[in-house]
């Protein structure tokens, strides 16, 4: 065999790829083979036939075919290999000569990743939000525990806001009441939002035993984004009675025994959480600061497939389960689908090239990823999932995904290395070192990335 690699542009290239025919032989062997366990013959057991008389009765061009489609992958792959090409999923073959006995020629095109040079980004400055804590911030977490201890007592007057209701609800649609549109006995707090909308303004004002009248646009269900006629009766009205701010409580929700305590608590988590997203927020802007240095061409086919994951993603996932579609969500987006179109592009060109960049850190840096950050990976990912750890990995075993996950580890560990040797400073002007949180922060944050590299990247092999 003998090949030839002809370079398209940046991420693309096409291979010539000539095969002697007596290099098709055991191609050509296990095409009879098959034929010959498939058909039938009179006069022949079944898989005995001779192969001049399957050339005779079924044509020696169905033997090529079978031959040739048999072959063709180990060619292709060899032709990679042997020019050490970093291909992007499936290639268009195109059969140029078959000559019975003498040649097989054919031309096979596929994307490729493309040769990126990584600057010196030790350079690299960002700025973060600075982390403050005020004594407002430490109210209302206060106020938010104090919240989920509040007890209830009924009332006998009409429902107020911050009230705790119990409601009868009956939907109709069109005069028709929906299957799925009654329920009873549900408790609602009045200003919470977590019911329809109109509800609030329709039970405010109502006592126990009255009813309202409201419409409503459904946002699940079977008439899901259809306006509805919703009738709701009071059963209950019940106010809430927060516990006093003191010691007492202190001991009733947390494991200090003074108010003085828990606030410290509060202000410690709330510090916390407002480092781990300066954590965030750094390593977000120092990549984005990394792309900004780097010329990164982006394959075609491999934006379109991802671009076209993405929106599947998003219409038939996420939007599902919140019982939209897209022409709905959009319009609660306040956005027109070439906005959308534009946005997604966008979003997948980003996640395309940092995914090239990362990687191509990885070898740079020579970063290898072991089995303890592996596993840690994999249980952040499965509660994420909301899945257990075992079916998290049985998952992605059975769907052949570990080589996804060390990549998400990889590029997490890569993007830490940059953030490492890029100066971080908050709002104040102070110097921020990052602790080591900050590894698993941008494994999460490239694990986000898009899957469509990792997902071509294995397959690579031509369909004739």
């Amino acid at each position: 065999m003998k090949s030839a690699v002809e370079t398209l542009n940046p991420t693309r290239v096409r291979l010539s790829i000539e095969v002697p025919f007596e290099e098709l032989k055991d191609s050509l062997d296990a095409a009879y083979k098959k034929i010959n366990q498939q058909v039938t013959v009179k006069g022949f057991r079944k898989g005995k036939i001779p192969a001049r008389i399957i050339d005779q009765r079924f044509g020696r061009g169905a033997v090529l075919e079978e031959a040739v489609n048999d072959a063709l992958p180990k060619f292709y792959t060899d032709a990679v290999n042997e020019a050490e090409l970093n291909v992007l999923g499936q290639p268009e073959v195109d059969i140029t000569e078959l000559k019975d006995g003498e040649t097989l020629n054919f031309t096979a095109e596929v994307d490729v990743r493309p040769t990126i040079e990584i600057p010196d980004y030790s350079g690299i400055e960002v700025e973060v939000d600075a982390i403050e804590v005020t004594e407002e911030d430490i109210d209302k977490s206060v106020e938010q525990l104090r919240e989920r201890f509040a007890a209830t007592s009924p009332v006998e007057r009409a429902a107020e806001d911050g009230d705790v209701v119990t409601l009868d609800l009956e939907a109709k649609v069109d005069g028709e009441v929906l299957e799925d549109g009654v329920a009873s006995g549900v408790s609602y707090t009045i200003g919470s939002g977590e019911l329809l909308e109109g509800v609030d303004a329709a039970v405010t004002g109502v006592e126990a035993g009255g009813e309202a009248t409201f419409t409503s646009e459904l946002k699940g269900g079977s008439a899901a984004g259809k306006e509805a006629e919703v009738t709701v009766k009071v059963t209950q009205v019940a106010a809430r009675e927060l516990p006093a701010l003191d010691d007492e409580f202190a001991q009733l929700a947390s494991e200090f025994d003074t108010l003085e305590e828990l606030r410290a608590d509060s202000r410690k988590r709330l510090e916390n959480m407002k480092q781990y997203d300066q954590a965030t927020q750094a390593q977000e802007r120092v990549l984005e600061k990394l792309l900004e240095l780097v010329e990164v061409p982006v394959p075609e086919k491999l934006l379109e497939d991802e671009i076209n994951t993405r929106k599947h993603n998003l219409e038939h996932h996420q939007l599902g389960q919140m019982g939209l579609d897209l022409e709905k969500y959009l319009e609660i987006q306040g956005k027109t689908v070439e906005e959308f179109d534009a946005e997604t592009k966008e979003a997948a060109v980003k996640g395309i090239k940092t995914q090239f960049v990362l990687d191509e850190l990885v070898n740079k840096e020579k970063l290898n990823v072991n089995q303890e950050e592996l596993t840690e990976h994999l249980m952040r990912r499965a509660a994420s999932s909301n899945m257990s750890p075992d079916q998290f990995a049985q998952a992605v075993v059975e769907g052949g995904q570990v080589p996804m996950l060390v990549g998400e580890v990889a590029r997490g560990k890569a993007l830490a290395v940059v953030v490492e040797a890029a100066t971080v400073k908050d709002t104040n002007g102070e110097i921020i070192d990052l602790d080591d949180e900050e590894e698993d922060e941008t494994t999460e944050a490239t694990s986000e990335e898009t899957p469509a590299v990792e997902a071509e990247a294995t397959e690579d092999k031509p369909e004739a």
